[in-house]
């Protein structure tokens, strides 16, 4: 395994990968704070998903959620 291998060795065949990469992406736009890409995957999902999907969508916000951002620099402009 490399230094930023996604692969997990525990549960992989109860996740769903398509709900694990719909988590990732919506931890994307949470960040980058596009709340129209939020309320798509809101809607792609739905409510009627059983736990163990939403149990791989949010292994899919943790694993994005687990990279720390980027520090921004202080603005020097004046």
């Amino acid at each position: 395994m490399g230094l930023f291998s996604r692969k997990d060795s525990s549960a992989q065949s109860a996740r769903n990968d398509h709900l694990v990469e719909l988590g990732r992406d919506y931890a994307i736009a949470r960040r980058h704070r596009d709340t129209k890409a939020m309320n798509r995957i809101m809607r792609e999902i739905g409510t009627d998903k059983d736990v163990t999907d939403l149990n791989a969508f949010r292994a899919g916000q943790e694993s994005y959620d687990s990279v720390p951002p980027i520090p921004r620099g202080r603005n020097r402009r004046k």
